[in-house]
């Protein structure tokens, strides 16, 4: 499929490949590892045990991000590349019932029959499998899956996230580690909140909130579990 030309706009699609999963990873790494962090320090756990924990979450948490956004933007990639297999042998077969078919698409979204043809002859004369991919199977330079982006981004992006309510642990007190792991972390997750949605141009309030939101939930119940956990082992 040939590359689409860059032109002097820029668009939110435009970092759609890596901005899901680096928000994502980042968002993962934070609260996955503040919320481990709280729980086993709310278990009463000593400082030398909190800080393995979140150490052993940063590098497993990583790694599990790297691994399924390979598996599954691998699995996009290989329905993708089955689809564009599917369409060059129609191409090759049956050009006639191609063009009748882009031509058909092209009358739905307004043209009229006669100029639907045309466009669709010219751009099939072009590059007829970029055509039929981009607007008959959505398939464009900006979306296509590339797993290997989305795996390092995810793992790098992770591992900074956890990075952060991690380097708390050695420097604050233990009778305030679980509040100032909480406070610092939410700080962190609105932060993100807003940064994701700016680069994706989304309304900056909502993302924060939603971010926020969830990420005090799981620091919540995983409080409530190492509370209930370091008294029932007391």
């Amino acid at each position: 499929m040939a590359r689409l030309k860059a032109h002097g706009e820029r668009h939110a699609v435009d970092r759609i490949g890596w901005l899901r999963a680096a928000v994502m990873g980042a968002n993962d790494g934070i609260v996955s590892t503040a919320s481990l962090i709280v729980g086993v320090a709310a278990a009463g756990a000593p400082d030398a045990q909190i800080l393995l924990s979140g150490i052993a979450g940063l590098v497993a948490g990583a790694m599990s991000m790297a691994a399924g956004e390979y598996v599954s933007v691998s699995s996009q990639a290989d329905s993708e590349g089955a689809d564009l297999a599917r369409e060059r042998r129609e191409l090759r077969d049956l050009p006639e019932q191609e063009l009748t078919e882009l031509t058909s698409i092209y009358v739905e979204r307004g043209l009229d029959p006669a100029l639907a043809r045309q466009v669709a002859t010219q751009l099939m004369a072009k590059d007829a499998l970029g055509a039929h991919a981009r607007d008959e199977l959505g398939i464009s330079e900006h979306t296509i899956a590339r797993p290997v982006q989305a795996a390092v981004a995810s793992a790098a992006t992770f591992a900074t996230g956890a990075a952060l309510p991690l380097a708390i642990v050695p420097l604050a007190p233990a009778s305030v580690l679980v509040w100032l792991v909480s406070a610092a972390s939410l700080v962190l997750l609105a932060g993100l909140g807003a940064i994701g949605a700016r680069a994706g141009r989304a309304p900056m309030i909502r993302a924060t909130v939603r971010v926020t939101f969830w990420g005090a939930m799981a620091m919540a119940a995983t409080a409530v579990i190492g509370a209930l956990f370091g008294a029932a082992v007391a």
